[in-house]
């Protein structure tokens, strides 16, 4: 069976495309950055292998905490740990983090400011199973919570550095977890994260592509294949959805024809909302196009077919930007 009709077994990565990859980048840097700081720990909720902590285990086995299939669990003694002077890192997935934990990330954590750094695997569409495990909706609600910091990283370069940010911030905060063998797409010599701020990457005019984790490096594509169809594009690159860089998005769009949001999640409630929202306030008028998964729960299946079920894929982009009649009308 061809890679495009395989659906992946649970731990199971599968590397695509021309770009370099790096394998486990949060537990490795995680790990590195423990061995200058005693007071950073790791949690997991039984997951450990599945997200990427296990360098970190390894490294550092004595400040490595397994709570069991208990994300109440984690979550409430991440806080405790947080409370007692710790950088408390904890892993699980992110349905099991927002969806079943939700009111103790509130509480325990946002509430408390207590210094909770969670990772949240499988996000969006980055699983092939299911409703059960696909973290569709955790940048919505996520963002609803005051006090916490909300992080959709593109690339390895972003995790590894994101690592180091969120331990230099103090107070709780929840990040997309890309796991496994995860491509390089920015370049580390170059690109320099910060908590709420967006990044310029392509400033051609036309067609504005705003864009946030891994959908990022889809724009990438998608603008040079639009380019190579005489299509002039732009992309914003927006890391942090919490707090929000709407002053670099009103710019951006004020130098733009047409507005395109990219997301790994659903529509409603995540990065097109808040683009709608700044652009709104701005009193900026866009023709914008939403791409990101439907109001509905997505079923099992492979990667590819899912993602291009939904409009994800590259192609699908380039389909959709160079359709006029998908655009909204002023």
């Amino acid at each position: 069976m061809s890679e495009r009709g395989k659906t992946l077994a649970m731990g199971e990565n599968v590397a695509s495309g021309p770009r370099p990859t790096v394998e486990a980048p949060f537990g490795k840097a995680l790990a590195a950055l423990a061995r200058g700081r005693n007071d950073i720990v790791g949690l997991s909720a039984d997951l450990a292998k599945y997200t990427d902590i296990l360098p970190f285990r390894d490294a550092h086995p004595d400040r490595f905490f397994n709570v069991g299939m208990a994300e109440q669990n984690l979550i409430g003694v991440s806080a405790g740990l947080a409370k007692s002077g710790f950088k408390a890192f904890c892993t699980t997935y992110g349905v099991f983090a927002t969806r079943r934990a939700y009111d103790f990330i509130a509480i325990a954590c946002a509430h408390s400011k207590a210094d909770v750094k969670i990772f949240a695997g499988l996000p969006g569409l980055t699983t092939g199973y299911g409703g059960t495990h696909q973290a569709i909706e955790d940048l919505a609600l996520m963002r609803m919570i005051p006090d916490l910091v909300v992080i959709d990283p593109c690339d390895a370069t972003e995790i590894e550095q994101i690592v180091a940010a969120v331990a230099a911030h103090d107070g709780p905060t929840y990040v997309r977890l890309l796991r496994g063998l995860v491509p390089r797409v920015l370049d580390p010599a170059k690109h320099r994260f910060e908590i709420g701020k967006a990044y310029t990457l392509r400033s051609q005019g036309g067609i504005g592509l705003i864009s946030t984790g891994l959908m990022t490096e889809r724009a990438i594509d998608a603008a040079e294949a639009l380019a190579g169809k005489g299509i002039e594009t732009s992309i914003l690159h927006v890391p942090t959805i919490k707090p929000f860089d709407a002053k670099a998005v009103v710019e951006f769009a004020r130098n733009v024809t047409r507005v395109m949001t990219l997301e790994n999640h659903v529509v409603s409630g995540g990065l097109g909302t808040l683009v709608a929202e700044a652009l709104y306030d701005a009193c900026i008028f866009r023709p914008t196009v939403r791409v990101g998964i439907p109001d509905r729960f997505v079923e099992c299946g492979s990667l590819p077919y899912l993602q291009d079920k939904c409009g994800m894929t590259v192609d699908r982009i380039v389909e959709l930007a160079q359709d006029d009649t998908k655009w909204r009308k002023q």
